[in-house]
């Protein structure tokens, strides 16, 4: 599966605390669902015990937004974080 990040994903992949290889397994493992404009929305938990922003949590949610572009290629339009 070949993903591409668009600029404005790479920003938020920074700046909200997930990594790329987060959202790669997000869109080959996560809960698939339909997103606004023709994206598709793909959400996964992942064990996280530590830090963020000084307070602790115990999981990380990922939520990424995505277009197909080919049933192989994916580009990543941005990406969501949840600490809980």
């Amino acid at each position: 599966m070949n993903v591409r990040f668009h600029s404005h994903a790479l920003e938020r992949i920074a700046e909200r605390g997930a990594t790329k290889e987060e959202v790669r397994v997000t869109i080959e493992q996560g809960e698939k669902f339909p997103a606004k404009f023709g994206r598709l929305g793909f959400r996964r938990n992942f064990p996280f015990d530590s830090a963020w922003r000084g307070r602790l949590f115990s999981t990380k949610q990922v939520e990424v937004f995505a277009v197909e572009e080919s049933p192989q290629d994916w580009l990543v339009i941005t990406v969501i974080t949840r600490y809980f």
